[in-house]
C-alpha cells in the first residue's frame, strides 16, 4: 500500500466541525417537524439550537469558501474539467458493480486531485448551490418579521421559504446518507475516513508493467 496526502489539518478541522453542526441541524430538524421527539428537551431548546446552529453553518461555510479560494483548493479539486468528464460513467460502473467484484478504483487519487468526477458533481453541487440556499433561507426563516418584505417580493410567502428550506435540507439528508455510505461501506480499510483523520488515504499499489 502507498500513502498519499490528501487533506491538510485546516481542511479536516473543518471537515469534522461542519459534520457535527450538520448533525445538529439534523436532530433538532427531526424535533421542529416532530415534535414528540423530544431529544433537547422543551421545543423553543430546539428552535434556539436548530437558529444557532444555522448561524454557524453559515460562518463554517464562509470559512471554507476563503481557505479554499486562497489555498487554491477549489482549482485544483472541485472545477469540473473535460478529462473528468471521461470518467463518469467507468466511476459510476465501479460503484455500481465494480466494487462489489474486487475491482481497482479506476480513479486514483492525488494531492492535487483528489476527487473524481463524479464526486466534484456532488461536492459542487453541495458547497457552490444546496450550502448557500439551505443557508439563506434559514437566515430569512429565523426573523420572519424583519425579512417579511424579502419573503413576500422574493420567496412569495413564509410557507413557500419553508417548503424550500426543508426540500433542501432533504437533498442534504439524502447527500449524507450516500456520504456516509461510501466513506464508511465503499472506502477500502475505511481508508476515506482515515484520511479525514490523518491526512493521507492508502491506495494498493500498481504493478509496473513488464
Amino acid at each position: 500500500m502507498k500513502r498519499i496526502f490528501l487533506h491538510t489539518l485546516t481542511i479536516r478541522i473543518w471537515h469534522w466541525v461542519n459534520g457535527f453542526i450538520v448533525f445538529l441541524l439534523a436532530i433538532t430538524c427531526f424535533q421542529l417537524r416532530i415534535p414528540d421527539f423530544a431529544l433537547f428537551g422543551a421545543y423553543r431548546s430546539a428552535v434556539l439550537i436548530h437558529k444557532y446552529a444555522g448561524y454557524a453553518m453559515g460562518a463554517s461555510f464562509m470559512f471554507w469558501l476563503g481557505y479554499s479560494l486562497l489555498s487554491g483548493n477549489i482549482k485544483y479539486n472541485y472545477v469540473f474539467r473535460r478529462k473528468d468528464l471521461a470518467g463518469v460513467f467507468p466511476q459510476a460502473l465501479f460503484y455500481l458493480l465494480g466494487i462489489f467484484k474486487g475491482e481497482a478504483n479506476p480513479f486514483v487519487p492525488t494531492a492535487k486531485a483528489k476527487f473524481n468526477g463524479l464526486q466534484k458533481i456532488a461536492y459542487m453541487s453541495t458547497m457552490f448551490i444546496f450550502t448557500p440556499l439551505i443557508i439563506v433561507t434559514g437566515i430569512v426563516l429565523s426573523d420572519i418579521f424583519y425579512f417579511r418584505t424579502l419573503i413576500y417580493s422574493i420567496f412569495g410567502g413564509p410557507r413557500l421559504v419553508d417548503a424550500f428550506h426543508v426540500a433542501v435540507a432533504y437533498i442534504f439528508l439524502v447527500y449524507m446518507i450516500i456520504h456516509m455510505y461510501m466513506a464508511i461501506f465503499l472506502g477500502i480499510r475505511l481508508s476515506h475516513v482515515k484520511s479525514m483523520i490523518f491526512g493521507y488515504e492508502e491506495e494498493p499499489e500498481v504493478p509496473e508493467s513488464p
